[in-house]
């Protein structure tokens, strides 16, 4: 199942958050497969602009930060530099549309791998 969490600053965020869960979950998707509409989980955390810090300094304008928990086995696969680049442009574009292009320079999206195993759903282990 696709996980993303998206920090944004909160008053960027507000009245942005129905848009930006189906926006990513388009982006995820369009790489995927509709079978994977019904499991992408988008979790939006606003912050305030004094508990984000950009070089050592709160936070007045910062772009979204995307960190997206993907199946470690899916690096493994022979097209996986395409599904990385697919996933990262796909969800760069979704967080573009909704909040602009002036955020586009500044979106970082983190892939974080999953081994098998290594999830737990309902407190029981998710095997492959």
């Amino acid at each position: 199942m696709p996980h993303l969490n998206v920090h944004a600053l909160e008053g960027d965020l507000a009245g942005r958050e129905t848009a930006l869960i189906e926006k990513l979950t388009d982006a995820v998707v369009a790489v995927y497969g509709e079978w994977a509409r019904g499991l992408a989980d988008v979790r939006l955390i606003g912050l305030p602009p004094h508990r984000w810090g950009i070089g050592g300094k709160p936070a007045h304008e910062a772009a979204p930060s995307v960190t997206f928990g993907i199946k470690e086995a899916a690096f493994h696969r022979p097209d996986a530099d395409e599904i990385v680049a697919r996933l990262v442009s796909g969800v760069t574009d979704a967080v573009v549309e909704v909040f602009g292009e002036r955020v586009r320079a500044g979106v970082t999206v983190e892939l974080v791998a999953s081994p098998a195993g290594r999830t737990g759903i309902g407190g029981v282990v998710v095997t492959p």
